[in-house]
């Protein structure tokens, strides 16, 4: 009855199983089910003991005293506790939920009984502070979790289980381990020229960009080509007024905001592209909805030119690297162990070990990876080849 998964149990409850509402129903008073159990147990011992004593006597005289306990104690041990039990923890259902037809009555006709005995050993126990009506319903951990999640076997598909493991992951990464750097968001300057911005549209990769005037930090608004299209089939001549006029109101998101609240939060606001902003309201980067979902079922992009384009393998066995792909995205790729709980990214790793601007040919070691900086630009490593050492 104590071995029985409690999870398992409930879900059989819930499905009407008559067994398990039975076994649930005494376990919700394990003072009293054990109490009935070894009152029972206890009682067949005892009168076992006497009957074996006895037949002894008769048949050994009084050595049979002495004999009675060496042969019954083996016999009990075997054949009443070790077997059976053992038997019962590793097939707990199969002795259980059977028992429990027999229990419930038993424990209705010797209540009285079982009712004296508890009321005695409660008390005594209420001296070390233990309430015995009081039980652990304490709520799993995260960690908890994780482990029924491994070891739920082909009951789980691989898959399946990497994706409860990534959700429950969602709260120990934020906006800032997956978005956009600043560096790298591509949008529309409403100054340049029109014919530049009728080209970068047409070669835009994105269905959403950043409208700005002069500096990504003037934001005027987010584009959606759907929009677009809309204008250019009613307009030949495009105008940076036009383009302002159909940009929706930019969404804001402050720096380091879990994943799992911010999924919650685009859900709320009807949104998908946020901006990271930080404590003193400069743009960090760029975080979309589909960001989160590939924290969780992997990448899922059908763009080839934008996947995996920061990682290039070498024949050698090394990689080149950008500098500008982050911890996280490489560790994930390649199995690495890279150190991630500060800097975000290869150039931020590699500036923090060294805590200077480096030159190109620079080499270091990190943990057991050899990293060789082959470019530097703008104060920043543009491309590193980093290797594992064996």
């Amino acid at each position: 009855m104590m071995a029985l998964n409690r999870y398992r149990l409930r879900h059989l409850v819930k499905d009407g199983h008559r067994g398990a509402r039975l076994a649930s129903a005494l376990l919700d008073r394990p003072d009293r089910l054990i109490g009935l159990i070894l009152l029972g147990n206890n009682l067949v011992n005892i009168l076992a003991a006497s009957i074996a004593t006895i037949i002894a006597v008769r048949v050994a005289g009084e050595i049979g005293i002495a004999l009675a306990p060496l042969i019954l104690t083996p016999v009990i041990l075997i054949f009443a506790e070790t077997a059976p039990k053992t038997y019962a923890a590793i097939r707990p259902e199969k002795i259980a939920f059977p028992a429990a037809y027999l229990l419930t009555p038993l424990l209705k006709i010797s209540y009285p009984v079982v009712f004296i005995i508890n009321q005695i050993s409660n008390a005594i126990i209420a001296v070390f502070g233990i309430d015995p009506k009081e039980k652990d319903n304490s709520p799993m951990t995260r960690e908890e979790l994780r482990t029924v999640v491994h070891e739920a076997g082909a009951m789980i598909p691989r898959r399946h289980q990497r994706m409860l493991l990534s959700i429950l992951d969602l709260e120990k990464e934020t906006v800032d381990d997956i978005m956009v750097p600043r560096n790298e968001l591509s949008g529309i300057d409403l100054n340049d020229p029109a014919d530049e911005i009728i080209e970068q549209l047409t070669r835009s990769q994105h269905t959403r960009l950043i409208v700005y005037r002069n500096d990504v930090d003037n934001i005027i608004g987010m584009l959606h080509a759907r929009h677009i299209l809309r204008l250019l089939r009613d307009k030949t001549d495009v105008l940076s007024e036009d383009l302002e006029s159909i940009c929706t109101e930019p969404y804001y998101v402050p720096e380091g905001t879990p994943l799992h609240i911010q999924l919650l939060n685009f859900q709320r606001q009807k949104k998908r592209t946020g901006l990271v902003v930080d404590e003193y309201g400069v743009i960090q980067g760029l975080v979309t909805l589909e960001d989160i979902l590939e924290e969780i079922v992997g990448e899922f992009t059908t763009d080839l030119q934008t996947f995996n384009q920061d990682i290039h393998p070498q024949e050698d066995g090394s990689f080149i690297i950008d500098g500008s792909a982050t911890l996280r995205e490489i560790n994930r790729q390649l199995h690495w162990q890279l150190p991630a709980d500060g800097p975000k990214t290869l150039n931020g790793l590699i500036l923090e070990h060294l805590e200077n601007i480096p030159e190109s040919g620079t080499s270091l070691k990190i943990k057991n990876y050899a990293i060789e900086i082959r470019q530097m630009a703008d104060n920043a490593v543009k491309m590193a080849r980093v290797d594992v050492l064996k």
